[in-house]
């Protein structure tokens, strides 16, 4: 590898907003905001709206849209629409 063009690959906590749930993992990015982890040591936070933790796919709270359900629905309510006359 080529020395000094690569950005620096730290511990940084991850905090999901939604859920409350914080994982600590590496990444290049930074922040100026830092707190103190589970093992007594400090590293930055990034604040993140949705994680794994909190994503209705991940959490199995997602909702099942009834599209069979809609279009028999359509097709009833314009069933003699621009028909011919």
């Amino acid at each position: 590898m080529k020395q000094d063009i690569h950005p620096d690959y730290n511990y940084v906590i991850f905090n999901d907003l939604a859920s409350g749930e914080r994982v600590l993992t590496r990444t290049t990015a930074t922040s100026e905001r830092t707190a103190e982890w589970e093992d007594g040591n400090t590293y930055p936070v990034i604040d993140v709206e949705i994680s794994a933790a909190s994503h209705p796919f991940y959490t199995g709270k997602q909702r099942i849209l009834d599209t069979a359900g809609r279009v028999e629905r359509f097709n009833a309510r314009f069933k003699g629409f621009g028909g011919k006359k």
